[in-house]
């Protein structure tokens, strides 16, 4: 089966040693994915636009791929605070609410920076 790497163009990606996603076949797997433009990060402080900006970047990286939101079929939610889980899954339900992926939120200790207070990553298998 062709596999088929999608690059954000971070320059870590390299180092790392990773794709922003990857598809085999009909599956696609994006990795976690967070708030940063490049150096900068996006909603500084407020988990909704962090969760936000991060699912954009995931629909983006399925497109790539040939792929939409609608593809979905699972999502995993990194957070360093559980108290931000309503501004977070408020971001996820705003995209979701008619896909209903199964989903998994967990508070983790931190995550690569500091600011960063969310993570997603997502599983979409094209039918």
């Amino acid at each position: 089966m062709k596999r088929q790497l999608i690059s954000s163009g971070a320059p870590w990606e390299a180092i790392v040693g990773y794709s922003r996603a990857v598809r085999v076949g009909n599956q696609i797997e994006v990795s976690g994915t967070v708030a940063m433009d490049g150096e900068q990060l996006i909603g500084e402080g407020d988990p909704y636009l962090q969760a936000k900006f991060s699912l954009e970047k995931i629909g983006k990286a399925l497109n790539e791929a040939g792929a939409k939101f609608e593809h979905i079929v699972r999502t995993r939610i990194y957070v360093v605070d559980i108290a931000h889980w309503e501004e977070i899954t408020k971001a996820h339900g705003e995209i979701f609410k008619n896909i209903l992926p199964a989903c998994t939120l967990v508070k983790v200790a931190g995550l690569i920076d500091d600011r960063l207070l969310v993570e997603i990553e997502a599983t979409a298998i094209i039918t």
